[in-house]
């Protein structure tokens, strides 16, 4: 036994100095980054409608704090880059995202994997272009006001992010995962009983409480912090730019950290809600609790993110359900001037225009890989929260799956949620003026399908 106490102990010294080794080459992969940071403030400046509430009756024309663009660009070692965007919006319509990326394309050469527009669903942001129009009673004058305002936002979204790339230094990237516990599946908790049933530990249904946290420096100091949650931005429904429970938590953060952006990006929070609401201090209180994860998470030791990135994104044809006959769009189009006999009359008089209506759409799905392990899945669309707990179920419960992502056309109900109904399973989809009545019953097979696709095209990765 003497006799090989000598070699246990070399191979303890060596199997020491090679972990040393090996941890200081990953922390010296890490710093083959480059990142830039770059913001702008969006506040309109003019009256204009707000998204998000349907009771609304007029445009809003204060601020309670300034919406916000937020920019981090990355570079990796091999010189590929790409852009993550937070924005203060309800969500970017098809038009805003084409007009960016078409752009982005022709003044910098990224092509669209490269480009993340994310936004924190608050209700308290502006109506854009082609979104939400059946929503409210817009006038021949408030139309052009919010084509001319989304125009600036593409330009300003598009300055920023050659900003944030004119800006890139080196860097070095690190992750982490915190917990917060305030959103609750709307779908069965009612709102009023919240309260009880949460002191109970009675509240029901699926969610997802992580907080994952990614964490830039340059210079040894925090240059930006991105975080998500799956928790809909909805405390407020007042008339005035606020970027509601997320905008404060933004605010909370780089108050903390003077220099450096917090960014937010947005879960599968399709079904998710912050109960209780509609108060100015609950939105503070549910920003700070935010904050606060985060900040837990950035004061424990994070693992580094060796620099490497490949981003992919596939735009997959969701299938509509059979569409509404033309008897039903008169017979709706005649009732009560709301959201719905808004819809039918559109949808009458473009079924009336030569063409066949449209009987899919496309759908953004994009895959991003950071470091040797770290997949970051988005997804256009409100999602609901089934699609996080499924794919982090099947590519590691550390993958990042966030929605709300460059393109928010309408709910994206998971199977389940598809033939349960409700307002996220069919009657939303008046909301965003989609031509049919609901998804086809395919819709989870087609959007896990597309993930499968960019996931393995930037990992290779085998699902279970």
């Amino acid at each position: 036994m003497k006799s090989c106490l000598p070699i246990v102990l070399l191979g303890l010294l060596l199997n020491g100095h090679w972990f040393d080794h090996g941890r200081q080459a990953l922390a010296a992969d890490a710093l083959a980054w480059k990142a830039g940071v770059a913001r702008a403030n969006i506040t309109p400046n003019q009256p204009l409608w707000m998204a998000g509430y349907g009771s609304r009756t007029a445009p809003a024309t204060s601020a309670y704090h300034d919406l916000w663009i937020r920019v981090v660009a990355l570079e990796a070692a091999n010189g590929h880059q790409a852009v993550i965007l937070s924005s203060d919006t309800l969500g970017m319509s098809a038009p805003v995202y084409e007009e960016v990326v078409a752009k982005l394309r022709a003044s910098r050469g990224l092509t669209r994997d490269q480009i993340m527009l994310n936004a924190s669903h608050t209700h308290c942001g502006p109506v854009l272009k082609n979104a939400l129009y059946d929503t409210y009673p817009l006038d021949d004058a408030q139309i052009p006001l919010i084509e001319e305002y989304s125009a600036w936002l593409v330009d300003t979204i598009v300055t920023t992010i050659g900003q944030a790339l004119d800006d890139l230094k080196p860097a070095t990237v690190s992750r982490g995962v915190g917990h917060c516990d305030f959103a609750v599946n709307r779908r069965t908790n009612r709102e009023p009983d919240v309260p009880l049933l949460r002191e109970k530990n009675l509240l029901m249904g699926p969610v997802d409480h992580t907080v994952p946290v990614l964490k830039i420096e340059r210079d040894g100091e925090l240059a930006a912090v991105v975080f998500a949650y799956a928790c809909h931005n909805t405390v407020l429904s007042f008339q005035q730019w606020c970027g509601d429970y997320a905008g404060f938590a933004q605010y909370a953060l780089e108050e903390r950290h003077p220099g450096a952006l917090a960014m937010f990006v947005m879960g599968c929070g399709a079904d998710q809600n912050p109960l209780p609401r509609r108060t100015v201090e609950l939105a503070q209180g549910y920003g700070h609790q935010l904050a606060d994860a985060v900040e837990s998470v950035l004061k424990e030791p994070l693992r580094p993110v060796s620099a490497k990135l490949q981003t992919e994104i596939e735009m997959v044809s969701l299938a509509y359900d059979t569409l509404p006959t033309l008897e039903r769009l008169t017979e709706m189009a005649q009732g009560p001037a709301n959201y719905q006999q808004r819809w039918a009359a559109r949808n009458l008089k473009l079924r009336s225009q030569p063409g066949a209506p449209p009987q899919s759409c496309s759908y953004p799905v994009q895959a991003w890989r950071l470091g040797d392990d770290l997949i970051w899945i988005t997804l256009g669309g409100e999602v609901v929260v089934d699609y996080a707990l499924k794919f982090k179920a099947v590519y590691g419960e550390e993958t990042w799956v966030t929605a709300y992502a460059n393109d928010v056309m309408a709910y994206i109900p998971s199977k389940r949620v598809w033939l349960e109904g409700g307002y996220e399973g069919q009657s939303s989809m008046y909301v965003y003026g989609q031509p049919a009545e609901r998804w086809n019953a395919d819709i989870e097979d087609r959007v896990t399908a597309g993930v499968e696709t960019v996931v393995n095209q930037v990992t290779k990765f085998a699902p279970k």
